[in-house]
């Protein structure tokens, strides 16, 4: 859902000044560290921190899928596919 929409200017270099009432809704402080993802249809910034959270669960996950399905039973079972 849609809480704001704000025009912003693209600089010479690429940068852009995030408004900011957005900066203080957002808690963005100077310094902070932002991870930027690109999908087909838009952009989104989001706290570094959450972003690492969100990968290291799944990172986690992986961790431990990895464990129970890479054995030599579960490559003989899919042997054949």
């Amino acid at each position: 859902m849609i809480s704001h929409i704000k025009t912003v200017t693209i600089l010479d270099k690429g940068q852009i000044v995030i408004p900011k009432e957005l900066r203080e809704k957002k808690g963005f402080k100077t310094g902070d560290k932002v991870a930027l993802i690109t999908y087909k249809d838009r952009m989104e910034l989001r706290p570094l921190p959450a972003v690492h959270q969100r990968m290291q669960t799944a990172y986690a996950s992986e961790q431990s899928l990895t464990k129970e399905w890479d054995s030599q039973e579960e490559d003989e079972a899919w042997s054949d596919l």
